[in-house]
């Protein structure tokens, strides 16, 4: 029989990637293996994929893509949660029966040396269980936010209140102190629905046959000592921990789309260009795209910025939800401001070829959402960074970016919630031109060294990712 591995992703397109990254790197060490991803309709707009699929289609035949009949929430189906992690959870949930009948067919064929899910996907964890299919967790974001998770169930019976409800910073083995208004939003509620679905996931993580993370040894040192050492899961036991990154895209999937950005970078000065783009969901009001567009004119540096259509809601950060109708940059931005800034900046709307753009010798900062993928593209690319985390584990990661790898200077809030224009030409001269921003660019650009000698042959994610697979030969 044939040899097989089964990927079960969340929808969202960065979680998507990353996931056939995985398939992909399995292949150059397992070329007989077949890879089998299942794709699931979406609880919510989280960022097109059918052109990322038909390209991987296209060039990666051992890679095979099962999808399933579109699945909606039940009319009756209520939930008073405001997170949008809830309807994932549940949508996933009623997906159990396509899981079912794909691992049933798939196992006609072949071994199935494991099913390895996303976070999310928790829901599926019972059906592998009874199928007697081996479970690996694939942790899309750092080994911080892993050892969060892990400890959580600790945190939720050391204390009868929730997060938000604490007075001081929390402490978790292997990661600096966070403040309970950066862990992520469905963490923050032990009643809210999404505090369930992360609570089960962590549990169901505990009972797995191993944890993939997307990270290396050295970039987190301390937390992954944390997590092997069993501290973040005092009370029960820590599967294996397999630290295989950092993977990142290895194509720019630009839709066809024609790159001017970079065009435009080619004629500028090396290291001279700070980026600006908040992921594939980071959204702002006008307000807040007023107040950038001010910073970076004060600054004085040259800038690439890819800007999304606004939200009215402030205190909306991702995409999930209608944003305000397709407007073109000149009513975005405040007037002149294109025209001002034309000789040094360029403006792009919702998209650039972020590692392709990350890469190139122009660009000597980066200012980003703190997405895990945007991260581990930054430290490949050796370009440091300001932190801005918009939603999901984000303000998590910026601590941990700032305070733990000091490869990033963060980016403050006001009390209101928007970051002044004053606060963005600080940050940006602080990175571009100061000592401040010499330090991380000098840690960063020692981390891509240190990602390249953990990706090379005999490097820590290559015996990492070797172990993994000589345990399915001993299965």
């Amino acid at each position: 029989m044939k040899e097989a591995v089964v990927l079960y992703p969340s929808p969202a397109i960065g979680h998507l990637i990353s996931m056939v990254e995985l398939g992909k790197l399995l292949l150059t060490y397992r070329p007989s293996l077949s890879i089998h991803i299942l794709i699931t309709n979406q609880a919510y707009d989280a960022g097109s994929t059918t052109a990322y699929i038909t390209s991987v289609s296209a060039t990666a035949p051992s890679i095979v893509f099962h999808f399933f009949p579109a699945t909606t929430l039940p009319p009756d189906f209520s939930t008073t949660s405001p997170h949008h992690e809830t309807l994932a959870f549940e949508l996933l949930r009623l997906h159990n029966p396509n899981v079912h009948h794909t691992l049933t067919s798939i196992s006609k064929n072949h071994i199935i040396h494991g099913f390895i899910i996303d976070f999310f996907c928790a829901p599926a964890v019972d059906i592998v269980h009874k199928l007697k299919i081996p479970c690996y967790y694939f942790f899309t974001s750092g080994a911080c936010f892993l050892n969060f998770l892990l400890y959580t169930p600790t945190l939720h019976d050391k204390f009868d209140k929730s997060i938000k409800d604490f007075d001081a910073p929390i402490d978790v083995p292997g990661t600096p102190s966070i403040l309970p208004s950066d862990v992520i939003k469905p963490l923050q509620d032990r009643y809210d629905e999404a505090y369930k679905g992360f609570l089960d996931s962590s549990l169901k993580m505990q009972t797995s046959t191993g944890i993939i993370v997307n990270t290396f040894e050295k970039l987190e040192p301390r937390a992954i000592r944390a997590i092997v050492d069993g501290e973040c899961v005092p009370n029960g036991s820590t599967p294996p921990l397999y630290c295989i990154g950092p993977l990142t895209s290895s194509g720019r999937h630009d839709d066809g789309r024609s790159p001017e950005s970079l065009t435009w970078l080619d004629s500028q000065p090396r290291g001279s260009v700070v980026f600006l783009c908040f992921g594939s969901l980071g959204v702002f009001t006008v307000e807040q795209l007023k107040e950038i567009a001010l910073g970076l004119e004060r600054s004085g540096h040259r800038f690439l910025w890819v800007v999304r259509d606004p939200t009215n809601d402030k205190n909306q950060k991702a995409a999930t939800a209608s944003t305000v109708a397709d407007l073109d940059l000149g009513s975005l931005l405040p007037e002149g401001f294109l025209e001002r800034t034309k000789e040094r900046g360029l403006v792009v709307k919702k998209w650039a070829p972020q590692v392709a753009v990350l890469s190139h010798p122009s660009v000597g900062g980066f200012v980003t959402h703190c997405g895990w993928n945007s991260v581990l593209e930054a430290v490949r690319a050796g370009v440091p960074m300001l932190a801005w985390p918009l939603y999901a584990e984000q303000g998590h990661n910026k601590v941990v970016l700032v305070q733990e790898m000091k490869i990033a200077l963060p980016v403050d809030e006001s009390e209101d919630g928007l970051v002044s224009s004053e606060e963005v030409e600080k940050r940006v001269g602080e990175l571009m031109e100061r000592e401040e921003g010499e330090t991380v660019r000098e840690r960063v650009l020692a981390m891509k060294e240190e990602a390249e000698a953990a990706l090379s042959p005999g490097g820590s994610s290559r015996l990492a990712l070797a172990k993994l697979i000589a345990s399915w030969k001993r299965e």
